[in-house]
């Protein structure tokens, strides 16, 4: 076997093989500490890889790839390799482990997608027993991931499925049962189906682990490491993410073995095509600059602390005219579906969001994203901005901030590795509209509804994906949005959860 270890069985009442060994406190379901700029683990130094890696390739018909999954490549408009694709598809293909980090956008699902889709193509899944898996920390980042891949997996004739919260367990049960060669899951929907006999993870050969400083955020740690411990321990692993803290160093050191490691993108500043502002604001005009900025013309992404707050925010945007749809974690997964298809089609032209959507959400051409409430930490910032300036798009991230975040906020940008433009700007001022496109809503309320899709029967959620992608819209009619109530915080929107 590949690694000295033995396959271990899942033992719930330990919460999981290496429970509690993460190396510091979890953060709530809430995203914990609401301190801005608090003190964040430094990052670790990578392992050093012991077996020399294979040169980068320039093109992919350099790679040794099936015939079909390189047809597919210039069928689906992927024609030059990212640098983190080019740097680890030699070496992933070959069935080394691989330790990559890169910035959301950079190509990192390609990256580990196309080698394990080529490592799994020509073999056929018993039922319950798939041969891949791809671990992700939200339903979002699951169903983007499987969005992409869907197109080459039935290139090769791999059956993929997604089992993830908010969805029919009973449908996801049902596809493990049928065999599928893939599985794309966030960490406590497949628990489930495990132990409910529905899935084993004996055959899995390939194992991904795409985000997991998330992961390890959000306390899936125990629940990610009792599922590696149930994969094939001479099996291959990937672990890909935007940042490597100390967090993520017991995946690292557990569970890969001479690993290649590649970076991209080493810090924040790097990004050039990403401008970064913090707008100094007083507390009794940052409602009404947040209005005037989600008035603008263009869609926008911004963020808020809680679930309660964006509610309100939402609520309040679209009594004065401006297009708004709230995404968090309060919201069932058809809701969140429909909400994210309706922002990537333009039927929605500001999405409030809590930190659910600061991973895995991609949006063609989105160029700003709007700290309403500043981030918690460093990384939280990364994972907020990386919706906007993907793969060589523009784009800007705005930060505001009232007097008493200053220091914090000072603190947090310097984490990050990220000097940002400050400027003091009000409601109505030309600055404000010159950095953001700020302007005065309508006024006039409007209501959002669900488009209308014409869905051809049998269609799987990720074709209907796609298409929500290619800009299938309807028109707009009445709808009940409600709002959650909350007591009124300083920004004006909400409360702390």
């Amino acid at each position: 076997m590949k690694r000295d270890q033995t396959p271990r069985t899942y033992d719930r009442s330990k919460g999981g093989a290496g429970a509690n060994r993460s190396g510091g406190p979890r953060r709530s379901k809430g995203y914990g500490n609401r301190r801005v700029g608090r003190a964040v683990p430094s990052e670790f130094a990578p392992p050093k890889t012991i077996t020399p890696a294979l040169p980068a390739v320039e093109s992919f018909a350099d790679l040794a790839m099936p015939a079909r999954l390189l047809a597919t490549l210039g069928h689906e408009g992927v024609t030059v390799p990212f640098p983190i694709q080019a740097a680890t598809l030699p070496n992933s293909l070959a069935g080394r482990d691989v330790l990559g980090r890169g910035r959301t956008g950079s190509g990192k699902t390609l990256a580990f997608g196309l080698a394990l889709l080529a490592r799994t193509a020509g073999r056929r899944a018993e039922p319950r027993q798939p041969l891949a898996l791809v671990l992700v920390p939200t339903r979002e980042l699951a169903q983007q991931v499987a969005d992409a891949l869907t197109p080459y997996a039935r290139s090769v004739r791999l059956r993929l499925t997604t089992v993830v919260g908010g969805m029919s367990i009973g449908r996801q049960a049902g596809a493990l049962r049928a065999g599928v060669e893939v599985v794309v899951a966030t960490p406590g929907r497949l628990k489930d189906l495990i132990d409910r006999g529905d899935c084993r993870l004996d055959d899995v050969g390939t194992t991904v682990l795409d985000e997991a400083d998330q992961m390890a955020d959000m306390g899936f740690m125990p629940q990610v490491t009792a599922l590696l411990d149930l994969v094939r321990p001479d099996g291959q692993r990937m672990l890909f993410s935007a940042t490597l803290d100390r967090n993520v160093d017991l995946l690292v050191r557990r569970y890969l073995t001479d690993p290649v490691v590649h970076s991209v993108d080493p810090s924040a500043g790097a990004v050039t095509t990403m401008e970064h502002h913090v707008l100094h604001v007083h507390d009794a005009d940052k409602h009404r600059t947040t209005t005037e900025i989600a008035a603008r013309d263009g869609r926008v992404i911004m963020f808020l602390d809680t679930k309660h707050a964006v509610d309100r925010l939402t609520k309040h945007l679209l009594s004065n005219g401006v297009r708004a749809a709230a995404l968090h974690g309060g919201k069932s997964q058809p809701q969140r579906t429909r909400t994210l298809a309706q922002f990537k089609s333009g039927h929605v032209t500001v999405l409030v969001a809590t930190n659910v959507a600061a991973r895995g959400i991609h949006v063609d051409n989105l160029d700003l994203v709007v700290n309403v409430d500043p981030p918690s930490d460093h990384k939280d910032y990364l994972h907020r901005g990386g919706r906007t300036a993907r793969a060589g798009e523009s784009g800007r991230v705005v930060t505001l901030v009232t007097p008493d975040q200053r220091r914090g906020v000072s603190r947090l940008m310097a984490s990050a590795g990220i000097t940002p433009r400050i400027a003091q700007v009000s409601s109505g001022e030309a600055e404000l509209s010159r950095i953001t496109g700020a302007q005065d809503p309508s006024g006039v309320p409007v209501v959002i509804t669900a488009p209308d899709v014409e869905r051809p029967r049998g269609a799987s959620s990720s074709s209907r994906g796609r298409r929500s992608r290619r800009g299938h819209t309807g028109r707009g009619r009445l709808v009940g949005e409600t709002a959650r109530r909350g007591t009124q915080r300083r920004s004006g929107f909400g409360s702390a959860a």
